[in-house]
């Protein structure tokens, strides 16, 4: 059964938008119309869709795309068919689970099956659907504030540009395993240790030769460049931390990377599915 648009008033996002984490606002102002207050839009890997509030809309999510607004997981017969529904109810969004398996909000929240509708704040919310063999599909989800304010909404004001740092693929590859509980937006989320990552990695690029002592070296010098910067981070550097040292230094930098920044987001969690070309680190 192929599905029907109640209204046609929604507009599909293409497979190459960019994260919701940046907002919604096109890219190119003549391109769309921006989306108006309370508007919300739900993006996966293959796409998304957005759509204005109205009293009992509804948007939907899982597995069979001809049956849902959004198709997410659509490789992985653990994701339900239709997963989950977005409701516009009393003036807000509220997320439900239809399908089988737990959904998981930020903070280590999770939504079961047939548990109550959770209320969506305005911004920004990730969401995480367990698949098979321990994958996770992320699908993202933006509620437009009742002022139609954006991320980088500037209105009469100079637009100031989020600080990114520069990341080679090797790099990112690295750091995203490194803090995949942050990108997951985890309560209290640690980084995982080098063993950990060196395994993951060797898992991922058998040929690239991955131990600890270079995933170590790896992280070491994105801190190292970091802390040197011309606008320095802070705590990068064992001079700068109490002792024990411990996890200090890359929860410092993943928090840099993951929170204070863009420079790592959760759509780059997919490098872990299909990781990019294995180069030298040395």
């Amino acid at each position: 059964m192929r599905l029907r648009s109640s209204d046609g008033e929604g507009r599909r996002l293409p497979s190459d938008h960019g994260s919701l984490a940046f907002g919604v606002a096109p890219r190119n102002p003549g391109a769309a119309r921006t989306p108006a207050p309370g508007a919300i839009s739900a993006l996966a890997i293959g796409g998304g869709y957005t759509v204005g509030p109205r009293e009992n809309r509804t948007v939907l999510f899982g597995r069979n795309k001809d049956e849902v607004h959004v198709c997410v997981g659509e490789d992985d017969r653990r994701v339900s068919r239709q997963q989950g529904v977005l409701t516009h109810r009393r003036g807000q969004w509220w997320v439900g689970n239809t399908g089988r398996l737990p959904i998981r909000l930020p903070q280590s929240r999770w939504l079961f099956p047939e548990e109550e509708e959770v209320p969506l704040t305005s911004g920004y919310t990730p969401m995480f659907l367990r698949g098979s063999a321990d994958r996770e599909h992320l699908l993202e989800v933006y509620v437009v504030g009742s002022n139609g304010e954006q991320p980088t909404a500037v209105h009469t004001e100079p637009t100031d540009t989020p600080r990114t740092w520069r990341l080679e693929p090797h790099e990112r590859l690295v750091l995203v395993a490194l803090g995949q509980r942050y990108l997951r937006h985890e309560a209290r989320p640690q980084p995982l240790s080098r063993v950990q990552v060196a395994d993951l990695l060797a898992e991922l690029q058998p040929d690239a030769e991955w131990g600890y002592r270079k995933v170590e070296r790896v992280v070491a010098n994105v801190r190292y460049r970091l802390a040197h910067a011309r606008q320095p981070v802070a705590g990068l550097t064992k001079e700068e931390v109490p002792e024990p040292v411990g996890n200090w230094l890359n929860h410092n930098l993943l928090t840099e990377l993951v929170m204070n920044t863009t420079t790592l987001v959760p759509p780059d969690l997919a490098l872990l599915d299909e990781p990019p070309a294995p180069e030298s680190a040395d």
